[in-house]
């Protein structure tokens, strides 16, 4: 019985070099966008499209080193997969939305799906480079490229965009390859698609090959488990120990997952992800 996962090229480590958020080159767009509220993971409440008081005008935190201690443990776990510098440099063609007001409103409405078209973008690089899925690398191609070109459209063309309709066709490929990956683990793989596995006791598990799409495994024990080739798309590891675990061969995990959980050196990671700081 084989459980290696291999890789074709391009690495999905060399595909993600783009999709990574180049602060940089935003205008601090996840500082404005989205709303929260006051919780464990937000000081304060926000509402949509109101600038974070801790902005500053040069469009950097001005507590971006003690996010955590000041109460902002969610700005840490953000991700935007790039989307924000393609909105401030690409759709808007470095226009600010402070020195230009009247893009404001379209962008704030733009960004949120281009965040969507990147975080698919960044599942289909990394279904690109299974083996086990090589009978779908020609479908994946074609909806990497399809996606790549609706990252380009004008702002009114990706307003207008139906974007969860492209994710659900996206995510049914996704799941075919996920399908042939995990099919690899030759022995019985459990199904928690979507379970409720909140606190769960699962040190030590084996789950090799399992489906944990969307499974809500917030505060789950996960010590020692073993989770190669399991699908982690959308899981929520809020919390989760995953300290001495085994992700090395894990499929469409993303680094935001990581951030919202804790581990330690003894966690094992693939090489595409960055163990996070505070571990």
């Amino acid at each position: 019985m084989s459980e290696k996962r291999e890789h074709a090229e391009p690495s999905a480590g060399e595909g993600h070099l783009s999709l990574r958020a180049d602060c940089e080159s935003c205008f601090a767009l996840c500082c404005v966008v989205p709303a929260f509220s006051a919780s464990v993971d937000f000081a304060i409440d926000k509402k949509a499209g109101q600038a974070c008081p801790n902005l500053r005008q040069d469009f950097r935190c001005g507590i971006h080193t003690r996010l955590r201690q000041q109460g902002f443990r969610g700005c840490t776990v953000y991700d935007c997969f790039g989307a924000g510098q393609k909105v401030s440099q690409v759709t808007f063609g470095g226009q600010d939305w402070r020195r230009s007001p009247q893009t404001a409103e379209q962008m704030f409405e733009v960004f949120p799906i281009m965040r969507d078209l990147h975080e698919l973008l960044w599942y289909l690089t990394e279904a690109l480079a299974l083996r086990p899925a090589r009978p779908l690398h020609g479908e994946l191609r074609l909806a990497l490229e399809q996606t790549e070109r609706l990252t380009h459209d004008s702002p009114g063309a990706l307003v207008e965009l139906d974007v969860a309709a492209h994710r659900r066709d996206v995510n049914a490929l996704l799941l075919r390859a996920s399908e042939l990956v995990r099919a690899e683990v030759r022995h019985k793989k459990k199904d928690r698609r979507g379970a409720d596995l909140i606190g769960a006791k699962l040190k030590g598990a084996d789950l090799r090959g399992a489906n944990l799409r969307g499974a809500y495994l917030i505060g789950a024990d996960l010590r020692g488990a073993d989770l190669r080739m399991a699908d982690l798309i959308g899981a929520d590891f809020r919390g989760a120990d995953l300290r001495g675990a085994d992700l090395t061969e894990s499929i469409f995990l993303i680094q935001s997952q990581l951030d919202a959980a804790k581990g330690d050196s003894a966690t094992r990671l693939p090489p595409s992800l960055t163990r996070p700081a505070h571990w």
